[in-house]
């Protein structure tokens, strides 16, 4: 798709508090972790790697002819699962790798290109994606991650907090119910390029003040000083797996007739 090199890695891990066994989902026969990487080779990425710490999962994905590898269970992020990964297959610091959540068998391959793209074209050590908040009550939900970006695209902070914050015309509106025009107000969508340097330098790294606060992994790399590029897109991904109620909504989708399996 792109003449771009780069590669994709899944962490699915199997343990879930809303939906154990997750990543075995039945979407129309097939386990979800099984759809999301058939959504990521349509990318064109080099190589699509799972990576899970359950045999379970491991033999599913290699049952529909999807590379898998064993990872340690007690890794806190998936961003540390990638690391392993990096360390595992040996690839150079160089190596761009894209972190495609395990819950989103709907993801748009061209915004994993245009993420890779992203990293590639920047010069960063991480590049991510986000795209404008138009609702109010978006901007002010916490769940809602918001970012502010400098002048050359990189990520300035990001914040469960509503920043930036229009004083003016909230003071004049007083409740915060509708957003002031051309509002520069963007949320964060959690789908990460990483250089494979930037992996195996982040186990090392202590986690920053803000993180343990905000509850954001990616505010130590900031803490640290490497640099996230944000790409802009121009409305939200098609939503993931996160609740029962998502898994029935995709289950339907993948197959209305009600035969999975």
């Amino acid at each position: 798709m792109s003449g771009l090199a780069f590669k994709v890695v899944i962490p699915a891990r199997y343990a879930s508090t809303r939906l154990p066994a997750k990543p075995l989902l039945d979407l129309g026969g097939k386990p979800m972790v099984v759809r999301v990487a058939e959504r990521a080779r349509l990318s064109g990425a080099e190589e699509v790697w799972v990576a899970t710490d359950n045999h379970e999962v491991w033999a599913a994905a290699e049952a529909h002819e999807v590379a898998a590898l064993m990872t340690r269970g007690d890794h806190a992020t998936g961003t540390d699962r990638l690391a392993e990964v990096v360390v595992q297959r040996g690839w150079p610091g160089d190596a761009i790798i894209v972190n495609v959540q395990g819950d989103e068998p709907l993801i748009e391959p061209e915004v994993i290109v245009q993420t890779a793209r992203q990293l590639a074209t920047s010069g960063a050590d991480i590049a991510t994606v986000a795209h404008p908040i138009v609702d109010a009550a978006d901007f002010f939900n916490p769940n809602v991650v918001k970012v502010v970006c400098r002048a050359d695209g990189d990520a300035a902070y990001f914040s469960r907090a509503p920043i930036p914050y229009a004083r003016d015309h909230f003071a004049r509106e007083g409740g915060g119910e509708t957003l002031p025009a051309s509002f520069p107000a963007y949320r964060h969508v959690g789908l990460y390029a990483y250089r494979a340097k930037f992996l195996k330098a982040y186990a090392g790294l202590t986690a920053a003040p803000t993180e343990q606060f905000e509850a954001l992994e990616q505010l130590r790399a900031l803490w640290h000083g490497y640099r996230i590029s944000v790409t802009l897109v121009d409305a939200a991904p098609a939503t993931g797996v996160d609740t029962p109620e998502d898994a029935e909504r995709m289950r339907k989708l993948f197959d209305p007739t009600g035969n999975n399996g």
